[in-house]
């Protein structure tokens, strides 16, 4: 299984970016995927998940700002990033659920390697 995370980059303040999950050896639509971000120093958390059946769930800290989406034709999830903050730079990671609490890493069983937001004020 591999999951390709792209689509990062440097924007300003206020501008938005749209993040790619695509996958290779699995069906993401038969999973729950997240979006998970790691600023330099802090832990990795949680941002965002869509399960199979489409549900979404978001960090409070993105509600209303960020939205996480599938198309299932291209095997590919998304996350659309509004109104960007400089406290929303970080790696971006997708991950697929395999069990137990969403927000918690623990839970899930492939990673993809990341993509880099940077949001200049």
């Amino acid at each position: 299984v591999q999951l390709q995370a792209s689509g990062g980059g440097l924007v300003q303040a206020g501008g938005s970016l749209r993040l790619s999950c695509s996958a290779s050896g699995r069906t993401l639509s038969n999973y729950g995927v997240s979006w998970f971000r790691q600023a330099p120093g802090k832990e990795r958390e949680f941002v965002a998940i869509i399960s199979g059946s489409t549900s979404t769930t978001y960090a409070d800290s993105v509600k209303g700002r960020f939205a996480i989406s599938r198309d299932n034709a291209k095997n590919t999830v998304y996350l659309q990033m509004n109104s960007l903050k400089p406290a929303d730079t970080a790696v971006y990671y997708c991950a697929t659920h395999y069990s137990g609490t969403y927000s918690y890493t623990g839970a899930y069983d492939s990673w993809g390697q990341g993509t880099l937001v940077t949001v200049s004020s």
